[in-house]
């Protein structure tokens, strides 16, 4: 489905990267190693490569990559992408300084916590996780995101799934998002950034 989805000429979610990501900039450091989730098109991926980050992009959609391939040429940057299934990603090959999540909530309650537990293995001790999404209200809003409640984010629930973590912001909020046709309007959202101990 994703796949088909990505089959077009234009960017589903735009070429820049999430707004979120742009307000945090001052965690993305030179020289860090980053692991962008699910990373779609590579706005995300490319953004961080382009703060001086060494960034590996995960994505199971071969048209996805292919145009993040084409974005990371544009922006004259280097980014390792591998085309991967979230669910069979290998999280203990690698300890990155940063995980980021942003727009995953293609999975329930189930999948979920075994993807969230894959990306805190994938985080070396004192790095972060990063992770951006919409809570319920979103679907009140209908301007992106899923339909199923179950996969949405609530500050509960992340803050649950990170418990002893170091939670250095969650917070929920409701904002004008411009990302490409698949993210745009009003939008219910939360951000999650951590930090493991260690």
């Amino acid at each position: 489905m994703w796949n088909d989805r990505f089959a077009t000429e234009a960017f589903v979610f735009g070429t820049e990267p999430s707004q979120f990501l742009v307000a945090q900039r001052a965690f993305l450091e030179p020289g860090m190693t980053a692991l962008a989730v699910a990373d779609g098109e590579g706005r995300n991926s490319v953004y961080m490569a382009q703060c001086g980050l060494s960034v590996t992009a995960m994505e199971a959609a071969p048209n996805a990559i292919a145009k993040a391939r084409a974005l990371a040429a544009d922006r004259g940057v280097t980014v390792d992408f591998v085309e991967a299934d979230i669910f069979d990603w290998d999280w203990g090959a690698t300890e990155f300084d940063l995980v980021a999540g942003i727009f995953i909530q293609f999975m329930g309650a189930e999948a979920r916590a075994g993807v969230f537990d894959g990306m805190k293995r994938a985080v070396k001790p004192g790095g972060l996780i990063t992770i951006h999404g919409y809570t319920p209200k979103q679907l009140d809003y209908a301007t992106g995101g899923p339909k199923q409640v179950e996969n949405l984010y609530t500050e509960a629930l992340l803050a649950e799934a990170f418990d002893g973590w170091e939670v250095l912001r969650l917070a929920s909020y409701d904002m004008e998002l411009d990302e490409g046709a698949g993210h745009a309007g009003m939008s219910a959202l939360i951000d999650l950034i951590a930090r493991k101990p260690g």
